[in-house]
């Protein structure tokens, strides 16, 4: 692995790390972003777990390419479906910008990482 995909791993684990802990402790801001969603409680809760799976996924990649590579892929799915939601919504650019940032970090994780693999 690149010194840049490294760099993006634990940056990325950082970002994915608070948010899945802001969500699985539900605080009040993260109850507000589920009811707007349209979640329950419980169901953001576990959107966080796969949130901080993915982060320890990429802290755990930095020893083991693959699982870094699969928490990446995990990660953007679960960003794509978050744009899905806001689409849906109707939501405009300002609510749906975090998705797409992140997802063009996690992008640009995987691109490092599958150069590197070569």
């Amino acid at each position: 692995m690149t010194l840049a995909a490294g760099i993006f791993a634990v940056l990325l684990a950082l970002i994915f790390l608070a948010l899945g802990t802001a969500k699985i402790l539900a605080l009040p801001r993260m109850r507000e972003l589920a009811t707007e969603a349209g979640f329950s409680v419980a169901a953001y809760r576990r959107l966080g777990v796969l949130e901080v799976a993915g982060a320890v996924g990429l802290l755990l990649g930095l020893a083991e390419p693959l699982i870094g590579a699969l928490a990446g892929a995990g990660l953007l799915l679960l960003l794509a479906g978050a744009l899905v939601v806001h689409l849906r919504k109707g939501d405009g650019p300002q609510k749906y910008a975090p998705a797409v940032v992140c997802g063009l970090l996690v992008a640009g994780y995987l691109a490092l990482h599958l150069v590197s693999a070569r």
